[in-house]
């Protein structure tokens, strides 16, 4: 039987504060994250929040920016992992947690698309787990070459093409 959890990966303040940079479907990806975490309630599945963290910046560990959105804010009992770099396995105990739960399958959604959501899927495939990227229920900013929107096609068909399965969010049903 496959156990399963729902990874949110960075979804802090930070990522909301910008008043000239906004992600790609900001508001419509924070919907269906909230939907994904009321359905892994409901359903009794396992809640991990990844919080990035760094030394200096919106990431300082304690500042209003580095919080986790009070739009999907842990319950008492949820696992929050902190990380310091884009993947969310590197020197964390998320496989320890992930082991201890029994877990051998991930949904996975959450910020950003190009960094973290990417370094994390590719490694969860190289460490033998059953992984979901929800397609609609991830994403990140404009870069110097490619719209968000783009960037988002471009890692979801990456992402897509072996390493997890693609779902939409309304797509993902948990048991």
């Amino acid at each position: 039987m496959m156990s399963t959890a729902l990874l949110i990966i960075d979804v802090q303040e930070a990522m909301f504060a910008y008043p000239d940079m906004k992600l790609f479907d900001e508001e419509g990806v924070l919907e269906r994250i909230s939907s994904l975490l009321d359905k892994a309630r409901l359903a009794g599945v396992p809640v991990i929040y990844i919080q990035h963290t760094e030394e200096e910046g919106e990431f300082v560990k304690g500042i209003p920016t580095w919080e986790i959105s009070s739009r999907i804010a842990p319950q008492a009992g949820e696992t929050i992992i902190e990380k310091t770099t884009p993947d969310s396995f590197h020197l964390t105990g998320l496989q320890e947690e992930l082991e201890r739960l029994g877990v051998t399958e991930l949904i996975i959604c959450g910020m950003q698309t190009d960094y973290c959501v990417n370094a994390t899927s590719r490694r969860a495939h190289s460490l033998g787990y059953s992984s979901v990227l929800v397609k609609d229920a991830h994403s990140t900013f404009d870069d110097n070459h490619l719209t968000g929107e783009e960037i988002v096609k471009q890692h979801n068909d990456a992402l897509g093409s072996g390493i997890a399965a693609l779902r939409s969010e309304q797509e993902v049903t948990f048991r």
